[in-house]
């Protein structure tokens, strides 16, 4: 895997809302601190989960660890915002709101950012980034491969 790469937030733009961490998360959320992308896996039935949860949503199993992603996906569905959605998004419009296929076989919903993000498509192929939060975590956002 390539260098991590560290996009900022838009100058002027507020600090983003802070992602709520849950004990099940919390793996995950360590893991950005660090730049590194980790995703829950069901040691029972061998899938990748996300977001992290407490079982595994297709056997039911309980024995889950979190084990380094490729940080490499292929953009399933798009939608440029032309507006903030929320309040947090203001002075980020417009934006671009897409769910990202990983090759581990999940679908994680983020942003694209950075050049040519207004013209990303359905099939391109993306990279993580890290956009970092006020406390020391860092969003996984996606930019254009």
């Amino acid at each position: 895997m390539s260098e991590p790469r560290l996009v900022p937030a838009p100058e002027g733009a507020p600090e983003r809302v802070q992602p709520p961490v849950s004990e099940a998360a919390a793996p995950f959320w360590d893991a950005t601190r660090e730049l590194r992308l980790v995703l829950q896996w069901c040691r029972a039935c061998e899938r990748a989960i996300h977001f992290p949860r407490v079982a595994c949503p297709t056997c039911g199993g309980d024995d889950l660890a979190f084990r380094p992603a490729a940080g490499t996906g292929t953009v399933y569905a798009c939608s440029t915002m032309p507006a903030p959605g929320n309040p947090g998004m203001a002075g980020r419009a417009p934006y671009v709101v897409a769910l990202i296929d990983l090759p581990e076989g999940v679908r994680m919903l983020s942003s694209i950012v950075g050049d040519g993000a207004l013209d990303v498509a359905v099939g391109d192929p993306v990279s993580i980034a890290w956009e970092p939060l006020a406390d020391g975590r860092h969003l996984p956002v996606f930019v254009r491969a």
